[in-house]
């Protein structure tokens, strides 16, 4: 017999060579694959995240209101306000009740009154605030949009005042100043959508207007309407009314008005 060494068969080195790398791998894959799911979760997880931090400060990005402190903020664990309804039906409900006369029935009587409703006007001291209700009423013969924004002004009067309140929605329970001054001028068509106190130097046209003036600044805003100030500063208390009969200062305010009005 030869004493020469007669080698392995190459098959079994392959298949044991062959075998350990399909274990490696299959243990890779499951590794990888628990990575890959956890991974998974937190990058989910953080993407949330972003996603509500994005939500949250979307809406506000103004600089904190300097005048919050005399807006009595809505005390902590008072129960929430009821939500306002769109500030387009505040605007209309002021003037539409049931069996309310068509419109070309109530254009034949003010046609008939234009003459008794222009001495009237010319009369009358601007809108005045109800010593019960809060609510304004405006004077006599001015044009239909500011009713309306009077209206808008008068559905969320009482509403408590709190940081960021409607800028997610005009819908909302509560409303800071620029909040409650976009609702009130969406009431009356006269903005799309909630703009913060620094949005608002830019709204509309510069200088003041014949029947409502804007006053904003980076933190605070409020407006003029009809001889009456529409502003979330200067309330007696944080369910009192924000039309107010004295003027606030109006030292470093933007003044801007809707063309025409």
């Amino acid at each position: 017999m030869s004493s020469e060494r007669v080698p392995r068969p190459h098959w079994r080195r392959h298949t044991r060579v062959g075998g350990l790398a399909r274990a490696l791998t299959g243990i890779a894959v499951l590794v990888l694959a628990g990575c890959g799911s956890t991974g998974g979760q937190h990058a989910t997880r953080g993407q949330r995240a972003k996603r509500q931090v994005a939500r949250a400060t979307a809406y506000v990005a103004e600089a904190p209101d300097p005048l919050a402190a005399e807006s009595f903020p809505q005390p902590a664990g008072a129960p929430r306000h009821a939500k306002a309804g769109a500030p387009a039906t505040a605007g209309r409900e002021a003037f539409i009740s049931p069996g309310a006369p068509s419109n070309q029935q109530v254009l034949a009587e003010l046609r008939q009154e234009k003459q008794l409703e222009q001495a009237e006007a010319k009369a009358s001291p601007g809108a005045t605030v109800d010593a019960q209700s809060g609510k304004a009423t405006p004077s006599p013969d001015l044009p239909l949009r500011i009713q309306e924004v009077i209206a808008g002004g008068n559905a969320i009067a009482d509403f408590p005042y709190v940081y960021g309140g409607g800028h997610r929605s005009f819908i909302d329970d509560a409303y800071d100043c620029s909040g409650s001054v976009s609702y009130a001028l969406a009431a009356g068509g006269l903005i799309g959508a909630p703009e913060t106190s620094g949005q608002l130097k830019t709204w509309g046209a510069p200088g003041p207007g014949r029947y409502l003036t804007v006053f904003a600044t980076v933190g605070h805003t409020f407006m003029w309407v009809d001889g009456l100030w529409f502003d979330t500063a200067g309330r007696a208390g944080p369910y009192s009314t924000r039309w107010l009969t004295a003027r606030p200062a109006l030292v470093g305010y933007v003044e801007r008005h809707y063309p025409g009005l």
